[in-house]
């Protein structure tokens, strides 16, 4: 278990980057971590495997919501990925090495490898060892987060002195339609949280009552939360949580 850098206990993380539309910074994109740089605050970013196998900067698994292109990002190299323009900006789909070049160091970095299985199971490696390579060498305050335990797992094997930690839900099933609902039913105990060697969780906001957080709190697990989008509901959350990833809103650097 590699434990949490402190830097992810101090300012609050925007979530996807310091995101604005209205203002050209599109989430996941450069101009939103360096936006969210320049005020101070920790990134959280997503990250999905592209068809030549490089870890490129991107939520979805379609193109469709955040460009004018469609399909899935990972039938496209990273060299097409990198003109494809993000919607109402002049950015691009950015890679993770892009990504950690912009960053260097300066706030801390919480990565999370989007599923590739599908339905959370063990169809997984490839992403993994793509962000471990680009992650070799860096020197700044990063942590790896996946809702697949299997992601995880496979990412301690690439990447045995990186922080690791497990973004964690309720697992409801409007949520989760794609998930079989025994994943979920197992999921939500949370009972991956020592075999894969974490030291943190990003649980569900709103289900930051659950009594599996309050255990592995008490037993020295850092918890931090997705998505807050006030100040009311990071208050809120954070009679629970060490610290909030957060987005629409200008969180206090001081709540920390």
């Amino acid at each position: 278990m590699i434990p949490l850098p402190p830097a992810f206990l101090g300012p609050p993380l925007a979530h996807r980057g310091y995101h604005d539309r209205e203002a050209g910074r599109p989430e996941n994109s450069r101009a939103a971590f360096a936006a969210a740089i320049a005020a101070g605050y920790g990134i959280e970013c997503d990250v999905q495997l592209s068809a030549d196998g490089r870890a490129m900067v991107f939520h979805d698994y379609d193109l469709r919501r955040l460009t004018p292109e469609a399909g899935p990002l990972r039938q496209r190299s990273a060299a097409e990925l990198s003109r494809i323009p993000l919607r109402f900006s002049d950015e691009t789909v950015p890679t993770l090495a892009e990504v950690l070049e912009l960053v260097g160091g300066r706030v801390p970095l919480l990565v999370e490898i989007k599923d590739q299985d599908g339905t959370m199971g063990p169809d997984v490696g490839a992403l993994e060892a793509a962000v471990a390579a680009d992650l070799a060498g860096y020197r700044g305050p990063v942590a790896v987060m996946s809702f697949n335990p299997h992601s995880i797992a496979a990412f301690a094997e690439a990447a045995p002195g990186v922080a690791r930690g497990l973004t964690t839900s309720a697992w409801a099933a409007k949520d989760w339609e794609t998930i079989p609902a025994p994943t979920r039913e197992r999921l939500r105990g949370i009972p991956d949280y020592d075999r894969v060697g974490a030291s943190f969780v990003s649980h569900e906001a709103k289900d930051l009552a659950r009594p599996r957080v309050a255990e592995l709190k008490a037993a020295g697990a850092a918890v931090l939360c997705w998505t807050i989008r006030s100040p009311e509901a990071e208050a809120e959350a954070r009679r629970v949580a060490h610290n909030v990833t957060f987005e629409g809103y200008p969180a206090a650097i001081s709540a920390a």
